[in-house]
């Protein structure tokens, strides 16, 4: 591998997808755990359970906590596998066609349209915000806009010269732009829920 092969690999994305998906593997482990504790001991509080907001019993027993019939954190525990096998493959040295670069961005924007779904159901009609859950969207709003300001950037999605160029300019406000996402979720559900008086 040369010198300039190395350097057009996506190496800070590729590292940045490991740790993200290793956080919402880890995430989602610990709410599987908590929902197999629920089962084996219904009405225990979980350890997940900080007050009548700040909780995940309550989602874990809702409907919106099994979307397609299983647990949700199944979900997390299959999917989070892709960022950190495609991360560790870029590392390795692995060059990916644009198809499995749009394919790998559907997946991620289903997995982002998921969460603000989920997110939504939390905080109007669940009323609670789930901690493990909260982990789970922290890591999946970044890593849809870096995946897909990437894809944009660099062509793999077909798109106007302009937008490609704005893409470009965006991508190095990634963390910027998830936290303007985060702050966006944290003053609706203050609003809606009054989450520091329960704090």
């Amino acid at each position: 591998m040369t010198a300039s092969g190395v350097r057009n690999r996506p190496i800070a994305l590729a590292i940045f997808l490991i740790v993200t998906g290793l956080v919402g593997l880890w995430a989602s482990f610990q709410l599987m755990v908590e929902k197999i504790h629920t089962l084996e001991n219904p009405g225990d509080a979980l350890s997940c359970d900080f007050s009548i907001i700040v909780q995940c019993a309550k989602n874990l027993d809702s409907a919106q906590g099994a979307v397609f019939g299983f647990p949700n954190p199944i979900i997390g525990l299959v999917g989070f596998m892709a960022p950190v096998v495609v991360g560790a493959a870029i590392l390795a040295g692995a060059r990916f066609n644009s198809w499995f670069w749009v394919t790998f961005n559907i997946g991620i924007a289903g997995a982002f349209a998921l969460v603000l779904w989920l997110a939504y159901q939390s905080i109007f009609n669940l009323f609670t915000l789930c901690p493990w859950c909260m982990v789970v969207w922290s890591v999946t709003i970044p890593m849809f806009w870096a995946v897909t300001l990437r894809n944009l950037k660099v062509g793999a999605i077909p798109a106007p010269r302009s937008l490609r160029k704005a893409a470009s300019a965006a991508y190095s406000w990634v963390p910027v732009i998830a936290l303007v996402g985060y702050i966006i979720i944290a003053v609706i559900a203050q609003v809606r829920l009054d989450v520091l008086s329960y704090l």
